[in-house]
């Protein structure tokens, strides 16, 4: 007799980010959202509190460097309508909420582009400590023009080349955080005047194309030594990155349908490296409107569409597409053709212009509906029953491991969440209990299981662990080859 399939286990994050106006710009003028207190402390705290006595699995944070211009050519309605705009440093309350919390987990946006490898591996080694190992990196590579031009560079690297850049920063980090260290450096004999051991910590030269570092690594080994690694972004070169870098893939869509694709060619590329595609984890933006009943979930989210911001929403789409909606006709079909600027996030694009049952055409009017209300996800509205069941269908349909949720209000969307979704989930068999009372995982175990603090055996970044590290050869140009030319003597 066949067995039944087994579920696949959900995982949630929340995600947030330091600014008022994150997925729904506007919501600020609901009187139930603190997205305008963010600035200060206690409101990461208090979510921290809640979120980790929830069971949410981590704290997302998104970051973005310099704001959204591409809307009618101007920065004005970014800064006007919040969206995403003013912008605090996600890296800052992180261990504020590691002090208040067990089990949470904390994952931090930041660029390989805007500065050198060893500064980030420095203070995300600290962050590791400081968390217990409740530490993630979201690794990106940075798109936005307005970003490069506030570090002193005119144009962004080119998309294909940023994503090369971005493969030797790993590496270098890799060098620094699994290479630079043996796990018994630190040896403390008192009666001698030794705390470490030099001999056991390496000095790391490393001479590539785009950087060059000679140095031991400044922290001692962290409980995960690599943070948990998530990657944004499924363009091809994205998707060649993240089946070689990412453990867990955060993507986007109105649709499951579109992104089971995407889902398929990473596993895929995941498993021609030797990697097992099923240890490489899949979150999808998700915004659940929550009540106990669908008809009081259908009134809050009417209630909500008041305060929504639809010229917020547009800015956020214009910039992360390079579609300048002010300037499409309402009901115009748009098309990749109109994205004008060179600038852009090809995946969002991507998703903005495929169509799908849910969604046949987009239009500026279809995007303006959308996009003020979980700017680019799936919207979910309904009883915890309802929501959870669309949940099942997007894991299913997409081969999903997990969500992102994204709030409208907050902390409301994740309390309710927290009161109402969770639970349901955990009746189903679908949601993991909370660790042990004692029990201390990190966020690399909360994924993979007990034991599992380092990198996988089959990651690549694991071929530079102090005891089976070897230098890489310094890095050549390759000579082109001269071409003869015969002089004919006139």
């Amino acid at each position: 007799m066949a067995q039944p399939e087994e579920k696949k286990r959900i995982f949630l994050n929340a995600f947030d980010m330091s600014t008022v106006g994150h997925l729904s710009p506007g919501q600020w003028k609901n009187p139930v959202d603190k997205s305008a207190t963010k600035r200060n402390l206690e409101y990461w705290i208090e979510l921290a509190k809640l979120l980790d006595k929830g069971g949410f699995n981590a704290l997302f944070l998104a970051d973005t460097y310099g704001g959204y211009d591409t809307y009618e050519g101007s920065l004005d309605n970014c800064i006007r309508r919040a969206a995403q705009w003013p912008m605090t440093d996600p890296t800052i309350p992180i261990a504020a909420m590691a002090a208040v919390t067990k089990n949470l987990s904390f994952a931090i946006t930041a660029s390989t582009s805007f500065e050198p490898p060893f500064l980030l591996a420095k203070r995300f080694s600290t962050l590791d400590h400081f968390t217990g190992g409740r530490f993630g990196w979201n690794i990106v590579t940075s798109w936005k023009k307005a970003a490069f031009k506030a570090i002193g560079l005119e144009n962004p690297i080119e998309h294909d080349e940023r994503y090369r850049q971005a493969d030797e920063y790993l590496r270098v980090l890799y060098k620094l955080w699994e290479g630079s260290w043996a796990d018994d450096a630190i040896s403390p004999d008192p009666e001698n005047d030794v705390y470490a051991d030099p001999d056991k910590i390496r000095t790391i030269n490393h001479k590539g194309k785009y950087f060059t570092l000679n140095s031991r690594h400044i922290v001692d080994p962290s409980p995960q030594r690599t943070p948990f690694l998530f990657q944004a972004g499924t363009s091809t070169a994205g998707q060649e990155f993240a089946a070689t870098h990412a453990e867990a893939i955060f993507v986007s869509s109105h649709s499951p349908v579109i992104l089971r694709p995407k889902v398929t060619r990473i596993r895929e590329l995941a498993a021609a490296q030797g990697r097992d595609p099923q240890s490489l984890k899949f979150f999808a933006t998700y915004t659940p409107v929550l009540g106990r009943t669908d008809e009081e979930a259908r009134e809050k989210y009417k209630e909500l569409q008041k305060y929504a911001s639809v010229v917020g929403g547009l800015v956020l789409v214009s910039g992360w597409t390079g579609i300048d909606l002010s300037r499409i006709p309402i009901d115009q079909e748009l098309s990749a053709a109109d994205s004008l600027e060179a600038h852009k996030v090809r995946s969002m694009l991507d998703a903005f212009t495929a169509t799908s049952e849910d969604i046949p055409r987009w239009t500026p009017r279809v995007v303006a509906q959308k996009a003020a209300i979980g700017g680019l996800g799936r919207v979910g509205v309904g009883s915890p029953q309802t929501v959870a069941d669309d949940m099942e269908r997007w894991i299913r349909d997409g081969d999903l491991d997990g969500f992102n949720i994204g709030y409208v209000t907050t902390p409301g969307t994740f309390e309710d969440v927290v009161e109402l979704l969770i639970p349901e989930l955990r009746r189903r068999g679908l949601y993991p209990d909370q660790p042990a009372e004692g029990e201390k995982l990190t966020a690399r175990e909360r994924i993979y299981g007990k034991g599992q603090k380092g990198l996988r055996d089959d990651h690549t970044g694991s071929q530079y662990r102090y005891d089976r590290y070897q230098e890489d050869p310094p890095y050549q140009e390759e000579k082109k080859e001269e071409v003869a030319v015969e002089k004919d003597g006139n």
